[in-house]
C-alpha cells in the first residue's frame, strides 16, 4: 500500500538506488523506490533476449570490479563472483602470419613470454604501470564512500607522490602510457581501459580518458574485473531481496512525472497502472541521470560533448565458439578474456579523428567478452551442454552524433564492420556460430 509520507523517496531501482535504500532502511528510516520499468535494477540487469532460447544475458553493465567489499560487509550481502582464467586477447598479423597476444590472469609466466615477443622493453614497463595503479587505488580507493575531497585536499594527499598523482590526473593518460609502453598493440590494450564509455583519444584535453581509465584500473584496490556468477541479475535480485528483508517498499511501472522541492518536504509525483499518486518526502534520491532529474524539476537541461554516449552493444548467441586463424590460440582460452579487435593505439586514434569528422570509422574498434566461458549457469542445461556461448560486443569511438540522420543504416553500416573485423582473425565465419531464431 502507498503511503502518504516517507521519510526518504528514491527515484530509479539502478544498484545504486538500491543499495542506498538498504542503507536507508538499515537506518530505520521509510524508504519508497519508484521505477518506471517493469523491472529493477537499471543497468545491472539479465534478461531473456532471444525468445527462442533459454539464455539471459546482461543488458548493459557485464562485468564487476567496483562494488565495495565494504558494502558487502555492511549489508551482509552474499556475491558469488569468478575470476576469468583470460585477462585479454588481441588477434594480430605479423609478417604475413596470423598471431595473438594472450594475458592470462593465473600464469605471470606465459605473460612476460607473450609481451617479450612484442617487445623486450615492456613487461617491464607494463609492471611499472601497473605499480603506479596498484599505489592510486591503495590511496584513493576507500574514499568512494566518503565525503568527497576536493582537488586541492587531494593534492595535498599526494604530497609524497606528486609525479603520480599528476601523470594520472593533471596530465593527459597517453603521456603515462607512451612513456613505459613502446608496442602499438599493448599500447591500445592498455587505452581501451580510458575509452569505453567516453569519445575522447588519449590526449584528450578534457582528460575525460583519464577519469575512466582511473575507473576501470582501481576497483577494490585491484581493478580485477570479474563474472558474476548467474549474470548481472543475480546480483541485482540480491540487492533487491535485502532491500526487502529491510522493509523498503518498491515501486515498478511507476513513472514520476513531477518533483515539486519544498523547505521541509518535497513531493513526489508518479502515475501507476494509470493513476496518479502523490507522496511527500523528507528526502529525494534521485538515481539517474541529470537530465532525468532536470525535467521533473521544470527545468532546461544543456547538453555537452561530454554527455554524448559513444559506445555501440551486441548481445550474441552462438551454437558454437569459432575457431581462429591464430593456430596456437585455444577459442576457449581467446574468449575467456576480453577479446580487443581494431584495438591498437594508433587505429584507435584514427578511428577517433574519423568519427570526430563525422564519419564511421573505416575499421571501428571493438571489444567482445564471452560470460558462459566462465559461468554457464545464464545457460539452460540443455544450451550449456550443447556448447552454446553467449557474446557480448562493445564498440568504441561511435557517438550519437552519427546516429541521427539515418539511425538504422548507421546501426546496420556499423555491425557489418564489427562482424567483418572479428571474421578477419576467424577460420570460420562467426555468422555461421550464430543461433538462429526459429524464423531463420
Amino acid at each position: 500500500m502507498i503511503q502518504s509520507q516517507y521519510d526518504v523517496v528514491i527515484i530509479g531501482s539502478g544498484h545504486n538506488g538500491l543499495v542506498a535504500a538498504s542503507y536507508l532502511a538499515q537506518a530505520q528510516l521509510r524508504v519508497l523506490i519508484v521505477e518506471k520499468n517493469d523491472y529493477v535494477g537499471g543497468a545491472t540487469t539479465s534478461q531473456k533476449l532471444f525468445p527462442d532460447y533459454e539464455a539471459r544475458l546482461s543488458r548493459y553493465a557485464y562485468l564487476v570490479s567496483l562494488f565495495p567489499e565494504k558494502i558487502k560487509q555492511d549489508l551482509g550481502l552474499t556475491l558469488n563472483l569468478k575470476r576469468r582464467q583470460t585477462a585479454s586477447f588481441t588477434p594480430f598479423v605479423r609478417n604475413k602470419k596470423n598471431c595473438g597476444l594472450l594475458i592470462s590472469n593465473e600464469n605471470e609466466s606465459l605473460n612476460e613470454s607473450q609481451i617479450n615477443e612484442l617487445n623486450a622493453k615492456d613487461y617491464a614497463g607494463l609492471n611499472e604501470l601497473y605499480k603506479k595503479q596498484k599505489q592510486f587505488a591503495e590511496k584513493t580507493w576507500d574514499s568512494f564512500l566518503e565525503p568527497l575531497k576536493t582537488k586541492n585536499d587531494w593534492k595535498m594527499a599526494f604530497e609524497d607522490n606528486t609525479e603520480l598523482w599528476e601523470s594520472m590526473v593533471e596530465k593527459p593518460i597517453g603521456q603515462l602510457i607512451e612513456k613505459y609502453i613502446e608496442d602499438d598493440i599493448l599500447r591500445g590494450i592498455v587505452l581501451t581501459d580510458a575509452k569505453i564509455g567516453v569519445f575522447a583519444d588519449a590526449h584528450h584535453a578534457s582528460l575525460l580518458q583519464n577519469r575512466t581509465y582511473l575507473y576501470h584500473v582501481i576497483g577494490n584496490k585491484t581493478g580485477e574485473w570479474q563474472v558474476p556468477v548467474g549474470g548481472m541479475g543475480a546480483i541485482v535480485e540480491t540487492l533487491k531481496a535485502k532491500a526487502t528483508e529491510l522493509g523498503v517498499s518498491i515501486l515498478t511501472e511507476a513513472e514520476v512525472t513531477k518533483l515539486n522541492i519544498g523547505e521541509l518536504n518535497h513531493s513526489v509525483c508518479f502515475v501507476q497502472n494509470n493513476q496518479k499518486h502523490n507522496v511527500n518526502a523528507r528526502f529525494v534520491l534521485v538515481n539517474a541521470a541529470p537530465k532525468i532529474l532536470s525535467g521533473l524539476l521544470g527545468e532546461a537541461f544543456e547538453t555537452t560533448t561530454e554527455d554524448e554516449g559513444c559506445v555501440f552493444k551486441v548481445n550474441m548467441l552462438l551454437s558454437k565458439l569459432p575457431k581462429l586463424k591464430a593456430e596456437d590460440v585455444r577459442p576457449e582460452d581467446a574468449f575467456a578474456g576480453t577479446f580487443h579487435i581494431n584495438q591498437a593505439y594508433e587505429q584507435m586514434e584514427v578511428s577517433y579523428r574519423e568519427a570526430l569528422a563525422g564519419k564511421i570509422p573505416t575499421l571501428p574498434p571493438c571489444e567482445i567478452y564471452c560470460h558462459t566461458l566462465t559461468d554457464s549457469s545464464i545457460l539452460s542445461p540443455e544450451l550449456a551442454a550443447a556448447g552454446y556461448h553467449t557474446l557480448t560486443l562493445f564498440g568504441l569511438d561511435v557517438p550519437y552524433r552519427l546516429f541521427i540522420d539515418d539511425n538504422e543504416a548507421a546501426k546496420k553500416q556499423l555491425l557489418s564492420l564489427y562482424l567483418e573485423g572479428l571474421n578477419s582473425y576467424l577460420s570460420e565465419p562467426i555468422e555461421d556460430c550464430i543461433a538462429r531464431a526459429a524464423d531463420g
